[in-house]
């Protein structure tokens, strides 16, 4: 276990968001989760013991505010998980909306950018030499059809992830991320029940022969995070079971 750090999660009102959370969690750590699902991130925070702050982090002012709240109130931030993200829309290049599209960059890359970057400036000027972790996609580099606006918004993640990680580096503050295949979180499991010909034409293109849980994921974020990782910076760790072998 390593000395308490404060712990700040984006999307953690549930999925990987709450393993992530439960996990620094169970390594000792002071943990707030921001979500923009108030109701949902209050009953995680009590369940779980973590802080909760609800806001939207497209709105560069609500973020700034927070992040000036948090850091008055707990102090820098040691660890940044930036994990808030939409993969709900769909659709096809020629049939995607431009809102629809706008809608995904907007919280993954834009929302990204913006904790990341009011973080970054408090652990620069407390000289934090903190961490960030980005929860990415192997779609970044393994595209499926009709998830291109997801995963597009993906590969900016992991070129956000090393912009960040060669700027911040002379500040000690390490930037990584984590690229998950498909993850049983809860709204995948009632999506691609267990047997369904939707789950089985995936699991059939992974050669571990299963599709990953969030107890896969979150030990990955607590390690690039730690001790264990202090010389590792820039990378984007895939957790496929060999998807991208395939």
């Amino acid at each position: 276990m390593t000395d308490s750090r404060t712990v700040l999660i984006t999307g953690g009102a549930g999925g990987i968001g709450r393993g992530i959370a439960e996990a620094f969690i169970a390594n000792g750590d002071r943990v707030i989760i921001v979500d923009v699902d108030a109701a949902a991130l209050a009953v995680t925070a009590r369940e779980i013991g973590a802080t909760a702050i609800a806001v939207d982090i497209a709105d560069s002012t609500a973020v700034q505010n927070v992040i000036d709240t948090v850091t008055a109130q707990a102090g820098p931030v040691d660890v940044l998980v930036n994990n808030a993200g939409i993969l709900s829309v769909h659709g096809r290049l020629t049939e995607l909306s431009v809102t629809d599209y706008e809608g995904i960059l907007r919280v993954n890359v834009l929302g990204t950018f913006l904790v990341t970057q009011a973080v970054a400036r408090h652990m620069i000027e407390a000289g934090t030499a903190g961490a960030i972790v980005n929860v990415s996609s192997i779609g970044a580099r393994q595209p499926t059809p009709g998830m291109g606006g997801y995963e597009s918004s993906k590969a900016a993640v992991d070129s956000l992830t090393r912009w960040a990680a060669i700027e911040l580096a002379e500040n000690g503050i390490r930037v990584n991320a984590v690229a998950p295949g498909p993850v049983l979180t809860p709204m995948l499991r009632l999506g691609m029940p267990e047997g369904s010909p939707a789950r089985t034409a995936w699991e059939s293109r992974i050669p571990l022969g299963r599709l990953a849980e969030i107890g896969d994921i979150a030990p990955a974020v607590v390690f690039l995070a730690g001790p264990g990782a202090a010389h590792i910076t820039g990378t984007s760790l895939q957790i496929d079971g060999g998807q991208l072998l395939a």
